[in-house]
């Protein structure tokens, strides 16, 4: 009698794909990078010491693609998961996301519709909380406090460290900082107080949390 340590997805599969859900993601990816260098084949790359703006994106878009490529060579030499259905949610929230960080970061017109630039202290933090809606089990809470953080860090990395051009805020909010500070000067007092307000939240959130424990009753009726 033999026995069989195959899989149970595996079991009955026929033909050279061994991973069908590894050979779609792989698909995905290849398809996305491919995108992504063709809407950036206009944007120059620059050098290390002065990056230009299309050489993160490029970079990005080949790491992505590699990545693809791994997941195609898997699913052909490594048992993996079938091709399940999925729902549309993630996918369509995440596009949403993209789409509203691309028409929020600097002015977008389309025919009747305009929107003034907000930069990246509107954009960042609303593709955050757009994108992570894609996740079932994600929380607005949760999900401010990761976009009151990781938008400061791109500030900076990008617009501190790289110097790349990036909206950072609304033109109506310039008045808001002293005349005599600096691009970088407003950069980073920007930074510091999203960073200092996903603190708040987050102790504030904390707090919440315990005072609710403490409030509710045991079985016996008493606090």
């Amino acid at each position: 009698m033999s026995i069989s340590h195959e899989r149970p997805e595996a079991q009955g599969r026929q033909g050279p794909v061994r991973a069908p859900q590894s050979l779609a993601g792989g698909i995905f990816l290849l398809a996305l990078a491919a995108l992504a260098l063709w809407l950036g084949r206009d944007l120059s790359q620059g050098t290390l010491s002065s990056m230009g703006p299309g050489m993160l994106p490029d970079w990005l878009a080949i790491g992505v693609g590699l990545c693809g490529l791994a997941l195609v060579f898997f699913a052909f030499t490594k048992d993996g998961e079938a091709l399940e259905g999925w729902s549309l949610r993630g996918p369509a929230l995440v596009i949403i996301a993209i789409l509203a960080f691309a028409v929020t970061i600097r002015p977008f017109s389309f025919g009747p519709l305009s929107i003034p630039g907000l930069g990246l202290i509107v954009a960042g933090p609303l593709a955050i909380i757009i994108g992570g809606f894609a996740s079932p089990d994600s929380r607005l809470r949760e999900l401010v406090i990761l976009s009151l953080s990781l938008t400061p860090f791109c500030m900076i990395l990008f617009g501190d460290l790289l110097n790349l051009p990036i909206p950072v805020f609304p033109q109506a909010l310039t008045g808001l900082f002293p005349a005599e500070w600096s691009q970088k000067d407003v950069l980073r007092a920007t930074a510091a107080i999203m960073a200092a307000a996903a603190v708040v939240v987050y102790f504030a959130g904390r707090r919440r949390g315990r005072t609710t424990e403490i409030e509710v009753p045991d079985h016996s009726g008493r606090i």
